[in-house]
């Protein structure tokens, strides 16, 4: 049995299989169901074309319900302006410029209606109405064209959710309980350059919280499209990735405030052990919460970790050293300001983090 943590950053394996891998073989399993049965149903219905429900169905269907849901209605209304601009303008005869028109009509017309992921798919569709010829009137094509697209459509949405369905919700949630275990693993490189040791890998951990954020922000959008159900709720997953943002600027404003800093800042040594026992606590914190993303539990407090005494152990740390100031040089007194300020910005985050989506939970 692998940990919690190797399976939260990708590493966990099945046999000769990457759980990546899997979930990559289920889609193509998935969209192939999906194609055969669209291509079978629109021979036994008759229609003129019935490959395009296949391709609609290849289209739409994504890794997850919730961009599954996104995709399909971009095609939908991709495909019902564009038919509907593509009947209009052959009545205009079948040259170039009715052609160009009827692209650049129901492309514009997507675009000023907010749907920017339609416009292509309306002038594919005008592209396929006008440029392939059909016997029939010049509405025949376009019915049989929605038709098959809406075909392809519900067969779709039919095997994402009922065959093996893995939901965006559920993919977020495991996707954010990887970001603040990387973001806890940031906080460490840039404390690593504060006392003086650079950390080798910062850039790299710098671009896997990137694209880590990416990827959840993507599947925020794909789940505020899926059907409600299931243990997380999207409030309390927009909740703490609004919160991950925050984090995320509170530690790049860290990383700028350990700037110059070196092993032999002597203001900082008289900030110990209480600097270093906040710093510690609060990437426990991050690992803590990463934990109870994964097991949706927020009620409980961590045993042994009270981020609040050590805020306060370390402002009367500030206090009682405050007089010494004079003796050492402005920018390490400056530095270590900045510095236990953000730390302190860092824990009250953390701890309102799982207060408040403890909160939402319940």
């Amino acid at each position: 049995m692998l940990t919690v943590k190797q399976r939260l950053i990708g590493t966990k394996q099945s046999g000769f299989l990457t759980y990546e891998k899997q979930a990559m073989l289920l889609l193509a399993a998935k969209t192939a169901m999906a194609a055969g049965i669209c291509y079978w149903l629109a021979q036994l219905a008759g229609l003129q074309d019935g490959y395009w429900g296949s391709i609609s169905a290849i289209i739409v269907l994504q890794s997850n319900v919730g961009s599954t849901v996104t995709a399909s209605r971009d095609r939908l209304i991709g495909t019902l302006i564009g038919a509907a601009f593509g009947a209009m303008f052959s009545f205009l005869g079948t040259g170039i410029w009715p052609y160009l028109a009827a692209v650049i009509t129901s492309m514009i017309t997507c675009s000023l209606l907010g749907l920017k992921n339609s416009s292509r798919l309306a002038g594919v569709t005008v592209t396929i109405l006008m440029l392939v010829h059909r016997t029939g009137s010049n509405w025949t094509m376009p019915l049989h064209r929605v038709l098959e697209v809406l075909l392809g459509i519900v067969v779709a949405l039919g095997i994402s959710t009922l065959v093996l369905p893995s939901r965006a919700k559920l993919r977020l949630r495991d996707g954010l309980a990887q970001e603040y275990l990387l973001m806890g693993a940031l906080f460490e490189a840039v404390l690593q350059g504060f006392r003086g040791k650079p950390a080798e890998n910062l850039d790299r951990v710098w671009k896997d919280v990137d694209e880590t954020v990416a990827a959840n922000s993507q599947l925020l959008d794909a789940a505020r499209n899926e059907p409600s159900g299931g243990p997380a709720s999207l409030e309390a997953l927009s909740l703490l990735h609004q919160f991950g943002r925050e984090l995320e600027d509170t530690l790049k404003a860290l990383r700028l405030a350990t700037n110059g800093s070196s092993e032999g800042d002597g203001y900082v040594a008289r900030l110990e052990p209480e600097l270093g026992r906040l710093a510690a606590d609060i990437e426990r914190g991050f690992q803590y919460l990463a934990g109870c993303i994964h097991r949706w539990r927020f009620n409980e407090p961590p045993a042994g970790l009270v981020l609040e005494d050590d805020i306060a152990a370390l402002e009367a740390k500030m206090a009682e050293i405050r007089p010494a100031g004079l003796d050492f040089p402005q920018s390490e007194i400056l530095r270590a300001y900045a510095v236990q300020l953000h730390l302190k910005q860092l824990a009250r985050l953390l701890r309102s983090s799982r207060i408040e989506t403890s909160k939402t939970v319940a």
